[in-house]
């Protein structure tokens, strides 16, 4: 991570703790937002007007708060309005790294606009002062030369709304009748599942690992339950909440039950589920947003948790 500009100490899944060994996830830090006039969004400053050409996403595939960025890109239409550049999915002690080199995975990309080797390096850039973890996924400003913003749950509703006639806007994945609803399924999943697996993985005592697993697998019942009658999870149409429960979903099998030792249950336990993870894989476009090479090799690349760096032999889907 980065104090003050500087780099202070090489990655670890551990960010930080509770105190009784309980995973706790670093707040995202740079939350300012692309509107259609330009003017301020719920926080941070303005001035970020939509514009085509104007942005440009960094993501990685190994990581599911980048890859929801992925799928809302896709689903609006978005993919001449915003470019984007796919970051190697293997962890270095300096986190995330560019591709496009012959030692680089498939699939990934060199730095477009800077030729940065290291993703922290466009975080100084936007701030030579900077302190925090370097996370994915990125939106970045080509005009100003800064960083828009790097929470996930807030630039997908920007790709959503923000973005004014140049998205498809025949598709809205965060309608008006039904915010409050998906608000709830979103705090209700959070915590307890899509930040639940790395609670679980990450944990450093017998109890919290214990404690969140537990939460993980009451999530795939409540999924489970929930999708008996309907095919998605909110008004039975798609919507953000959706988004933010397939990108987890996907991984399940491949890494976090293995890995991550969530290994009470499978997704392709779960005849509703996976009906579900098929029905919005199979959508025009989401395959493009999952790389099942991306997802084992990058998570199996985190030392702290699978020292002698093996991945795995199949299975490699759940569909």
């Amino acid at each position: 991570m980065l104090v003050n500009g500087k780099w202070h100490k090489d990655f670890h899944p551990v960010q930080s703790d509770d105190g009784e060994g309980g995973f706790v996830r670093e707040a995202s830090k740079l939350r300012n937002w692309v509107t259609p006039d330009g003017s301020p969004g719920p926080t941070g400053t303005g001035g970020f007007k939509a514009e085509a050409g104007r942005y440009h996403l960094y993501v990685a595939l190994i990581c599911p708060w980048a890859s929801r960025t992925l799928m809302a890109r896709k689903l609006k239409g978005l993919e001449e309005v915003i470019s984007i550049s796919i970051l190697d999915p293997r962890l270095t002690p300096r986190v995330w790294r560019f591709g496009g080199t012959p030692e680089a995975m498939p699939n990934t990309d060199a730095d477009p606009l800077y030729g940065a080797e290291y993703l922290y390096e466009l975080y100084l850039k936007a701030n030579p002062a900077y302190t925090g973890q370097i996370t994915v996924p990125v939106l970045w400003d080509r005009r100003s030369e800064t960083m828009v913003n790097n929470e996930s749950s807030e630039i997908i509703r920007m790709l959503n709304s923000g973005f004014g006639d140049l998205a498809n806007n025949g598709i809205d994945l965060y309608p008006d009748e039904l915010r409050h609803e998906i608000d709830e399924i979103n705090d209700r999943l959070y915590e307890r599942f899509n930040n639940g697996v790395y609670r679980a993985g990450f944990a450093t005592t017998q109890n919290a690992y214990e404690v969140a697993v537990h939460d993980v697998v009451d999530s795939l019942d409540f999924l489970e339950q929930r999708l008996e009658e309907q095919d998605y999870l909110v008004g039975n149409r798609l919507t953000e909440a959706d988004i933010r429960a397939f990108v987890t979903l996907i991984r399940f099998d491949l890494a976090y039950h293995g890995l991550f030792k969530i290994n009470l249950r499978q997704v392709r336990e779960y005849p509703n589920l996976r009906a579900y993870v098929r029905r919005i894989h199979g959508l025009p476009g989401i395959d493009e947003t999952v790389d099942v090479e991306h997802i084992k090799t990058g998570y199996y690349s985190i030392e702290a948790l699978n020292p002698a760096g093996i991945v795995p032999l199949g299975p490699e889907t759940i569909w």
